[in-house]
């Protein structure tokens, strides 16, 4: 029979705490594992498994999301490619929201008023906000008067 890790093993060669293990396992994530006198048994593919969550989770794919890479995986199909061309829109959106923010901060930054508060622009920003405008919009609006 080929090696089989237990938990805490599985653990010290991914780095993952097992407490995360379990859960991943009850979300669906890892298949529920052999067990001997109780305890989980998993089998060395468990350990790139795990690590394909780790690698899914760290650019961006919720829990749900790699349940959902993990389940589309079929010899003959390609699903997967579906799910990032997704995340790769999701991350463009992402990419230009965060664009917007760090220039209405830049932007805050050289502010000349000692309280920003006291700003007619940044005043402005927040009205806009109010009234229904994007974060995009208002900083635009201030900017082009």
């Amino acid at each position: 029979m080929a090696e089989q890790l237990t938990i805490g093993e599985l653990a010290r060669r991914t780095g993952v705490a097992t407490s995360a293990l379990r859960y991943w396992e009850d979300l669906g994530l890892l298949p529920a594992p052999a067990r001997v006198s109780g305890q989980r048994r998993y089998p060395p593919s468990a350990v790139r498994l795990v690590g394909v969550v780790m690698l899914l989770r760290d650019v961006g794919f919720t829990l749900r999301e790699v349940k959902a890479f993990i389940a589309a995986r079929s010899p003959a199909g390609d699903g997967w490619r579906e799910l990032y061309q997704r995340k790769l829109t999701e991350l463009d959106q992402r990419i230009a929201q965060a664009q917007v923010a760090r220039t209405v901060i830049a932007h805050g930054l050289a502010c000349p008023h000692r309280d920003i508060f006291e700003c007619s622009n940044f005043a402005g920003g927040v009205a806009a906000l109010l009234a229904g405008s994007s974060l995009e919009e208002a900083h635009e609006e201030i900017h082009s008067h």
